[in-house]
């Protein structure tokens, strides 16, 4: 096998237990699939729920992970038009125009085969759907282009897709990790007056100020739901994004929404069979609690405008990122985000800026 037939994947093989660092066989191109090599890829904790087993069964073990990055084109399979060897791109989880390729696997040394899907990230060398990446300018840094994958279009799609929010609005935005500061960033965008970080982590809290929070609530030692009743003149805030993925958030975010057209948006993702109780008098009350698919993202048009802007120096997107490791300390960077002390972790891989 020569080196350009090669990959080095972190693998899960079992649930709860560390990722494997293997070197894999690359499969041949399918019509609409792409092979891209890796710059940058971001952790999230849809991922570490993954690994844990929070997400009930796995039945396709064992697979790669990641489902946000950045990269180059190396070779593209029959059909593809939407991009071509050399083009820098986003790898997004988020579908957007383009051949929809459900699965690559790859091969092992001993013949055996580790399973994918449309897009995974945690590799060197991927095998990507079409329809899961969107070029991007050459003069858009790799580095910050990974965040578009997942975090921004995430948190900062809930706030300028789902809700459309107005300067005049208050929002508050449980949890303050990737996905919770992208949605801060774009609050401070359309200069929201009212935008409260509500965490348990006074260093993230502090972070937040930072990214446009003009309140902080520590929910471990505040009353979550008094500090912004009371921000509120007693209304509640207009909108309410849940990132933390915790039952109590959930909970308190859909209280602190105002009466009579208050939204609650639940981003982030509970343990599979954990469940949020309501009181169904907060609906009869004219609150309501929704989803969000992504930040109701259109890639194709949505990560071009945050790359124009983050270009443009309006979107600080550097900010986010508060450490990167190596592929082969993948781990210790999972470790990290367990601790629930960071911003967006990167993963770096092979590709150098130009």
């Amino acid at each position: 096998m020569n080196d350009a037939m090669k990959t080095k994947a972190a693998v899960l093989c079992q649930v709860n237990e560390p990722l494997r660092i293997e070197e894999l066989h690359l499969p041949e191109l399918k019509p609409g699939q792409v092979l891209v090599k890796i710059a940058y890829s971001g952790i999230c904790r849809s991922q570490f729920n993954e690994i844990s087993g929070l997400k009930g069964e796995d039945k396709y073990l064992p697979h790669t992970l990641g489902h946000e990055g950045s990269g180059v084109v190396e070779a593209v399979g029959a059909g593809v038009k939407k991009v071509k060897k050399g083009d820098r791109v986003v790898l997004t989880w988020i579908k957007s125009s383009g051949c929809d390729v459900m699965s690559a696997r790859y091969e092992r040394s001993d013949g055996s085969f580790v399973n994918s899907g449309a897009i995974s990230t945690f590799l060197t060398k991927a095998v990507i759907s079409e329809n899961r990446l969107v070029k991007i300018s050459d003069k858009m840094p790799l580095k910050e282009a990974a965040l578009l994958g997942c975090a921004v279009p995430t948190g900062a799609g809930i706030v300028m897709n789902t809700l459309k929010v107005r300067s005049g609005d208050s929002i508050a935005v449980f949890g303050v990790g990737g996905i919770g500061l992208s949605a801060l960033l774009a609050a401070k965008l359309k200069k929201i007056n009212t935008v409260i970080a509500v965490d348990i982590v006074d260093s993230k809290l502090n972070f937040a100020t930072e990214l446009g929070a003009t309140h902080i609530v520590n929910a471990k030692k505040q009353n979550a739901l008094k500090e912004i009743l009371q921000t509120t003149d007693m209304n509640g805030v207009d909108y309410a994004i849940e990132c933390a993925g915790k039952k109590e958030s959930m909970e308190t975010a859909l209280k602190s929404v105002r009466d009579n057209g208050g939204i609650c948006i639940i981003a982030g993702n509970l343990p599979k069979e954990e469940t949020i109780s309501i009181d169904p008098f907060d609906l009869i009350k004219g609150k309501r609690i929704i989803g969000t698919w992504g930040g109701e993202t259109n890639p194709d048009r949505d990560i071009a405008l945050y790359a124009d802007l983050f270009l443009a120096d309006k979107l600080k997107l550097s900010k986010l990122i508060t450490r990167e490791y190596e592929l082969e300390k993948i781990n210790s960077a999972f470790n990290e985000l367990s601790q629930e002390k960071t911003g967006r972790i990167l993963i770096r891989n092979v590709v150098k800026e130009c």
